[in-house]
């Protein structure tokens, strides 16, 4: 897949051997004004977040706000912005929708089926991750291979399609181990709710602490079968 001057192979070839700063330099070189970071201040994110914000790199951070987060997620979303002094743009779902889904099915109607789910996570996630993502040429993510069996053998760099724009994942062979060793080591604002065994933070409803042993998606849409735990924000 190519854009008008980069293809994937080339682009890849580019960032091959850099870390994670250099690698979103070069990026924010080669387009300038169009790379964003979509946060949802989870432990990934805000590692990405010191990244980016201790070097100066020139990306767009934004965040969706679905309505039905937790406390504790605006906490250090706030915590976030006092520390780094950044703008996280905040995207909301669109009012009508939100309301005409409540209106009809209720507030839970998520918990009935994987299509009443996945049509609450489209109003609420998807739709206004479109939106940010409209005119861009590279997504940021704190994807990581060892999340999922879908993700292992994601690429750093991969292109999509749905998009239309590149992908781009800095810490995709860092391990969990990792991420929280440099939370510590950097002082970086975390959401408390990981000491409680919550290692994957979406939206109050659909999300529960792990138990020791279980998969790292296993808090997500507990009450789904595992091949459905996706929420249509990556397809993978």
């Amino acid at each position: 897949m190519t854009t008008t001057t980069h293809s994937l192979d080339s682009l890849t070839a580019e960032l091959t051997g850099l870390n994670e700063v250099d690698s979103l330099r070069k990026l924010t070189d080669l387009f300038p004004g169009q790379v964003v970071f979509s946060t949802s201040l989870g432990y990934e994110d805000q590692v990405i977040t010191d990244i980016i914000a201790t070097n100066d790199v020139p990306v767009r951070f934004f965040t969706l706000d679905t309505g039905r987060m937790f406390g504790e997620t605006y906490s250090v979303w706030n915590k976030t912005l006092s520390r780094y002094g950044i703008t996280i743009d905040t995207m909301f779902p669109k009012q009508a929708a939100v309301e005409a889904l409540l209106t009809e099915k209720g507030p839970y109607s998520m918990y009935e089926s994987v299509d009443n789910r996945k049509e609450c996570c489209y109003i609420r996630k998807v739709e206004p991750l479109n939106r940010a993502l409209a005119g861009q040429k590279i997504w940021v993510t704190g994807i990581r291979a060892e999340q999922s069996n879908n993700r292992h053998d994601m690429p750093q760099l991969e292109w999509d399609e749905a998009h239309g724009l590149y992908k781009f994942h800095p810490l995709m062979r860092w391990t969990f181990d990792d991420v929280t060793t440099y939370v510590k080591a950097h002082n970086v604002p975390y959401n408390p709710l990981h000491d409680r065994g919550f290692v994957s933070i979406g939206c109050q409803p659909c999300t529960r602490a792990i138990q020791p042993g279980e998969d790292f998606r296993a808090g997500r849409w507990w009450w789904e079968d595992n091949s459905k735990k996706e929420c249509g924000l990556h397809s993978k």
